[in-house]
């Protein structure tokens, strides 16, 4: 599982050839905060230089410019990083521990666990650094260009890695058959978030002056438009679209194939059989393309041992092992409000210096969101990670502007970095650790080399594995 980890490439994102890239910028070396002696210096436009103006001196003359004083250093924002390292950290604990304790694990449909988090929390901060790369962007053709072939160099790793290229760490083969392989997964979903959020800071945002938080929304309101679009776009595919009834089949080892029929002939139904975000994947991606081991073979209908994984009820419906893509194309269209959301928090930083005046307003669109979230949940709108509902979309996304908020307080404002220091390793070198150990690249390394039989492989050497 490990969700989006791109974040980091997304934070180093080049905005324009001529300087360096933008995420170079705001994630490498970003003014946090306006020291008061930075404040004191004005930039002199007449006399076409930088001076430094002080009171008036002794003898009662004008103020004399002194020589050009070095800019103040600028700070990376650590927060991001260790919310991101933190993000890492669950990812690898959900994949390891997950099976083994189903509080941690995903929730096989309605409802959410701190598995459910991991995705969102991914997008956020995407979002969150997408404010920062693209603080300026000098020529908005060359940045569309280079988001674009981004987005799409994203869609294609996601491709390789979760498509079924690799397979099993023990297996030590590789290769897909192109009839089946997936074709939506993690990466893509991140890729799609990222380039329709990318393009709005590009093409929407708009010149207004920021004095206030209601200017700032001002600012971005057709940043907001899109996601309110974006959002009625998916309520009313979700509920409007009629689903009809479906088949499929699937290889049962030992036999051969075995056909399943889901009667449905519904409309706005959320339930795991008969809604509108599992047709449309099968409709437009095609079944085949699908992810083989859906979530809800876990739920109290179809497993046994349920919320683990375990042999069917005799009385499981029929859906229970119908393929299903956590990632699909409908569950990412809301995937793309949670990287607006973050864009929004990530423009406090860019347009405000004060760190109480950056943690009020994350705070308070934080506690609005969940508040909003928990009374759709309750009046029948489910918080539901596989149909990334709009209750999950606001709980995951207000969670998230908490947790950033305490990280920034604890990390930028304090400056504790010592005690997270692990957390920003783990956040800058993100793409790295998802690859190896997420992706079982690493595993999949380590059991190839082996001594005349693959079971004497070098794990095996030190004593590790069978």
């Amino acid at each position: 599982m490990a969700w989006g980890v791109m974040g980091n490439a997304v934070g180093n994102t080049r905005a324009s050839e001529g300087r360096k890239g933008a995420a170079a910028e705001a994630m490498g070396g970003y003014e946090l905060v306006r020291t008061d002696d930075a404040a004191r210096h004005t930039l002199d436009l007449e006399a076409g230089r930088c001076a430094a103006v002080y009171p008036k001196g002794a003898t009662g003359g004008l103020a004399q410019p002194s020589p050009p004083s070095p800019a103040p250093a600028r700070q990376r924002l650590v927060s991001l990083d260790v919310f991101r390292g933190i993000t890492v950290l669950l990812m690898i604990l959900v994949d390891d521990a997950g099976a083994f304790l189903p509080a941690i694990n995903h929730s096989p449909w309605d409802g959410v666990t701190i598995a459910d988090f991991v995705m969102p929390f991914f997008l956020f901060i995407v979002g969150v650094a997408l404010a920062l790369a693209y603080k300026r962007v000098p020529n908005k053709l060359e940045a569309t260009r280079k988001a674009i072939l981004r987005a799409l160099k994203l869609f294609c790793v996601g491709l390789v890695l979760q498509g079924g290229f690799f397979h099993s760490v023990y297996s030590l083969t590789f290769g897909v058959d192109m009839q089946k392989i997936r074709l939506m997964g993690i990466l893509q979903r991140i890729a799609i978030a990222y380039i329709v959020t990318a393009l709005c800071e590009i093409w929407l945002k708009g010149d207004d002056d920021i004095d206030s938080g209601f200017y700032l929304l001002k600012r971005n309101r057709y940043q907001l438009f899109v996601g309110l679009v974006v959002t009625i776009t998916y309520m009313a595919l979700l509920y409007g679209t009629y689903v009809p009834d479906w088949g499929y089949q699937i290889s049962i080892p030992g036999s051969t194939e075995k056909s399943f029929f889901v009667k449905c002939g519904v409309r706005g139904d959320t339930g795991p059989g008969c809604n509108a975000v599992g047709m449309i994947d099968r409709k437009i991606l095609g079944i085949q393309h699908l992810y083989g081991r859906p979530v809800y073979a876990r739920s109290k209908q179809c497993s046994i041992n349920s919320p683990q994984n375990g042999p069917l009820r005799p009385d499981a419906p029929s859906w229970c092992q119908a393929p299903f893509d956590p990632e699909g194309l409908l569950s990412s269209v809301m995937a793309i409000v949670t990287c607006l959301i973050g864009l929004q928090y990530g423009h406090v930083i860019v347009h405000f210096q004060k760190h109480k005046e950056r943690i009020m307003k994350w705070l308070i669109p934080s506690f609005c969101m969940l508040i909003i979230a928990f009374s759709l949940d309750f009046f029948g709108m489910h918080m539901n990670k596989p149909l990334y509902t709009v209750s999950y979309a606001l709980a995951t996304a207000g969670a998230a502007g908490l947790l950033f908020a305490g990280i920034y307080t604890l990390v930028d404002m304090y400056g504790h970095r010592r005690p997270t220091a692990v957390m920003e390793w783990m956040g800058t070198h993100a793409l790295m650790i998802y690859v190896l150990i997420a992706c079982n690249i690493l595993p999949i390394f380590i059991h190839a080399f082996y001594w005349r039989e693959p079971k004497n492989n070098l794990l095996r050497l030190v004593g590790v594995g069978a």
